[in-house]
């Protein structure tokens, strides 16, 4: 192709201009999609994280009876938390 360089010195170039060909287009993809924010896969805007809580009538194995001892004891431990 050019008669001054040697034919390593042409594959050379070559390469080089391929890979600078590759950098610009992935470069320019990067840019394209930064500019419209896509969402992260597996979330949903719509549905919420935690699910709604239950309220005791949905199934008897989610409720338990307390004895006034056992909520004594389980209010003494929550105010041993501290809220901040």
């Amino acid at each position: 192709m050019f008669p001054s360089i040697s034919l390593a010195q042409e594959i050379g170039l070559a390469v080089l201009f391929v890979a600078a060909l590759v950098w610009v287009a992935g470069l320019g993809h990067m840019l394209w999609d930064s500019r419209f924010p896509q969402p992260e896969p597996g979330t949903h805007e719509g549905l919420p994280m935690i699910p709604a809580q239950r309220t005791s009538a949905a199934h008897p194995m989610e409720s338990v009876q307390l004895t006034e001892a056992e909520e004594q004891a389980f209010a003494g431990l929550i105010r041993t938390i501290p809220l901040h």
